[in-house]
């Protein structure tokens, strides 16, 4: 696993996103690559387990946990919707 060191210099930081309204995030399928997960899917459990710690945090889940879909490319010119999760950095 990558070593994380340095706020600025983080593969976290590396990988954030900012949207139209300059809130920053991350995606769930970004951060299973650079966590090196072996599957996407393999890296679900700990997103359901970081849901419920903001549950018990009292926080609203959805304020930090956002569902998409969203288009890649597949072949040449053949692209498929895959769900993907938006998350805040409190996420």
């Amino acid at each position: 696993m990558k070593k994380l060191t340095d706020a600025s210099n983080s593969i976290f930081e590396s990988t954030k996103n900012v949207d139209e309204h300059g809130n920053e995030y991350w995606t769930a399928r970004q951060l299973a690559k650079v966590l090196e997960y072996s599957e996407y899917r393999h890296f679900i459990p700990a997103i359901d387990r970081a849901k419920e710690a903001c549950k018990n945090s009292v926080r609203i889940i959805s304020d930090h946990f956002e569902d998409i879909l969203e288009m890649i490319p597949t072949a040449k010119t053949a692209h498929r919707q895959v769900q993907i999760i938006k998350l805040s950095r409190y996420a």
